[in-house]
């Protein structure tokens, strides 16, 4: 996933159904010998049942906490959609304007407190690690970097095959992805992980090698090419981006009978068009283990 110099400012075209991280506030700087635990944090998204099409699926969302045995204070930390999930998985297409308008961005999210209830009543909520104020300080500056430079929210993992060692052609870039990097930079920076198993949702589009098509100036621009924007266009004619999640379900269930139907997808990644020779199975939505990080410094001991 390509790193940006920068975060753009958001377009007013763009407006989110829920404010973006209301309550959000600024990572604290911990004292360097606080002894802080890490948590997982896991919910269901939505219970989704749709026949025997997609079956009983484990959509969920990931996030992280802190809790600081010196001022006895807990933290959420997660990353998400600025304009919900659906601008992200689909552009509008707005009168008078040829290219398709995307509202995609995605960012971390710092609050105070911790909704045990939300946790634990649906999902998860267990300790993986405990850490040194220091530690957390230079997490909260990796967090920074990141969130500045890692902009665009991927939903869609593709690859060519179900298989394990399948080669994966665009990796999706979402909420569990963020925590998966920061539990990496917890390790590398000396944090030893419980033995716990630990799970993810993918959705999975399955692909032959994946055709570059240009950019938005070279589809859509005074020399682009009107048949390719045409198809481009009519792809992402059925979907409507502001929407709620059960929405944005009912359009993955479109873009499944268009994608099995006409055996293709058009993706956009890091602002460029690729097109998806799809073949069997199409479309997976897996949950799946993800083992925790192995550090690669010496331990530190708690």
């Amino acid at each position: 996933h390509r790193r940006f110099d920068y975060r753009p400012k958001t377009d007013p075209y763009c407006q989110a159904r829920y404010t973006f991280c209301p309550t959000g506030s600024a990572i604290p700087v911990m004292k360097e010998e606080d002894v802080i635990e890490v948590y997982r944090l896991q919910a269901p998204v939505w219970e989704f049942k749709y026949g025997d099409l997609l079956g009983h699926l484990k959509i969920m969302h990931d996030a992280v906490g802190f809790r600081s045995s010196l001022t006895g204070k807990n933290y959420t930390m997660e990353w998400y959609e600025l304009f919900q999930l659906g601008n992200c998985t689909f552009p509008h297409l707005r009168p008078g304007m040829d290219a398709p308008f995307w509202c995609n961005q995605g960012a971390a999210c710092f609050y105070e407190g911790i909704d045990d209830a939300h946790w634990k009543e649906n999902g998860t909520l267990v300790l993986v690690t405990t850490i040194s104020g220091a530690m957390f300080n230079e997490m909260a500056q990796w967090v920074k970097y990141d969130n500045e430079t890692g902009i665009y929210y991927e939903t869609w993992t593709v690859q060519a095959s179900p298989d394990k060692q399948s080669v994966v052609w665009f990796d999706s870039y979402e909420c569990s992805k963020f925590i998966l990097r920061t539990y990496q930079k917890l390790a590398d920076l000396g944090a030893v992980f419980k033995k716990i198993q630990t799970n993810y949702t993918s959705i999975i589009l399955f692909s032959g090698e994946p055709i570059y098509l240009g950019n938005e100036t070279s589809i859509f621009g005074p020399l682009g090419n009107k048949t390719l924007a045409a198809a481009i266009r009519d792809f992402y004619n059925p979907f409507k981006p502001h929407q709620t999640v059960r929405e944005f379900f009912v359009d993955l269930l479109k873009i499944i009978d268009r994608v099995i139907l006409n055996r293709q997808f058009y993706l956009f990644y890091n602002l460029e068009y690729w097109f998806l020779p799809m073949k069997f199975p199409y479309l997976k939505i897996i949950y799946e283990e993800v083992p925790l990080p192995v550090g690669s410094k010496a331990s530190f001991g708690v």
